[in-house]
């Protein structure tokens, strides 16, 4: 960490934190660096991590958090990625909701184009991200670019044993197959990406409990209430086709980017 003076720690998890850094030779760049207690990783988990970094290395779009470096040091892993400094999606909607107000929908729909180019990077690669949700769409400093986050690796640092509940993903964004046992593919990561679009213009997820049993049987029933009356019938539709129960007639991620209301 000799290149880096940390500023605080803005995170922490089951395996480590994360921290806001500035370089010292370049004190207004700043940066965070995942921390990652290599102590606590058993021997398949550490080759995971350096799969994953080689994987973040690999991404490079405009509408990805951009991975800087890697590097180990007291058995800690560091991941040195960009500081995004308007904050993540989800604080931006829960500030829109305590203001009483909507996002326009042409500002959703310009999120959601983003997300769908950033999707379109990743799984032309055969990767899936697998934990789509606000709090891992992060924003610049003018909020007009959200980039993807948390992949792998840092979605371990983020994870705690009670809310993974076995499950690949977040419960509030999680498929139909996956509350099946069925295995996840990209189709999976279109129903998380319509449960995203849903709340970017409902300001709440659209499948909601008390406890993870009531959830499953509400995503595996489908239903979900209908969007506020300032939105259009083509945006409804546009999620209804995420969240159709059965993934082989959700589109693709490249079958989104073609339709009239995305172009």
């Amino acid at each position: 960490m000799d290149k880096y003076t940390k500023i605080r720690v803005v995170g922490k998890g089951a395996f480590g934190a994360a921290v806001l850094v500035q370089a010292r030779n370049r004190p207004s760049e700043q940066f965070i660096v995942k921390e990652v207690d290599m102590s606590r990783l058993s021997a398949r988990e550490r080759e995971e991590a350096k799969k994953e970094i080689k994987l973040l290395a690999s991404f490079n779009h405009p509408n990805i958090v951009r991975y800087r470096d890697s590097f180990l040091e007291r058995n800690q892993l560091h991941i040195v990625m960009d500081y995004a400094e308007g904050g993540d999606l989800h604080g931006l909607l829960q500030r829109t909701a305590d203001a009483k107000q909507r996002l326009p929908e042409d500002l959703v729909l310009d999120y959601f184009v983003q997300l769908c180019l950033a999707m379109k990077h990743v799984h032309d690669r055969k990767v899936l991200h697998r934990d789509i949700k606000s709090q891992n769409i992060f924003l610049t400093q003018n909020r007009k670019v959200v980039k993807l986050g948390d992949f792998g690796i840092a979605r371990m640092l983020n994870s705690t044993p009670p809310r993974r509940a076995g499950r690949v993903g977040t419960p509030y964004y999680m498929s139909p197959e996956i509350c099946d046992n069925k295995p996840y593919n990209d189709k999976s990561d279109v129903w998380s990406m319509g449960c995203l679009l849903y709340e970017l213009a409902s300001l709440k997820c659209p499948f909601d409990a008390r406890d993870m049993r009531g959830l499953v049987v509400k995503i595996l029933r489908g239903a979900f209430p209908p969007l506020p009356h300032c939105y259009s019938a083509e945006l409804s539709q546009l999620i209804a086709r995420c969240l159709a129960r059965d993934p082989h007639r959700r589109p693709s991620v490249n079958e989104l980017l073609a339709l009239p209301l995305i172009r």
